[in-house]
């Protein structure tokens, strides 16, 4: 079995929410096996995630309160590709806002699913380094966690 796009034939798509982030669809597929179902799928654009890494080798995370965990997770930035920026726009512009560190070296870490069981986000993530505060106050509090490696 080959790795790579297989694309299933549509027979019905039913559109359930249409969202300012998100929609959320039921389709009707005949997958390239045969096997016939439905699937549900969330659409999403996909996001850009940043690892800030300061000179001293400390990652920079936000704790950050997610009503559907119902508690605060440690994350780092990130933020939702907008229809007209590039990944790394999102990122630059997501991890300014987030902490108020600018990052000068930009490190391109790939893209990966995020969650391909139900939903077609990608997550692009970038290795951020030579971090600067920058004159822009953060919308939370960022955390630095010691020396990673």
């Amino acid at each position: 079995m080959s790795l790579g796009q297989e694309p299933p034939q549509h027979l019905k798509k039913r559109l359930f929410y249409q969202g300012r982030k998100f929609s959320f669809e039921v389709n009707r597929l005949r997958l390239p096996n045969g096997v016939e179902g439905d699937w549900e799928c969330v659409r999403h654009p996909g996001g850009a995630l940043a690892v800030p890494v300061t000179a001293e080798g400390q990652l920079i995370l936000l704790c950050q309160y997610r009503f559907t965990v119902a508690g605060r997770l440690l994350e780092f930035p990130a933020g939702t590709i907008e229809p007209t920026e590039s990944p790394a726009e999102t990122i630059a512009r997501e991890i300014e806002e987030e902490t108020g560190y600018r990052a000068h070296c930009w490190q391109n870490l790939g893209k990966f699913a995020l969650a391909p069981g139900y939903s077609d986000e990608y997550i692009y993530a970038f290795l951020a380094q030579d971090l600067e505060n920058s004159p822009h106050r953060p919308s939370k509090t960022p955390m630095k966690i010691l020396n990673w490696w």
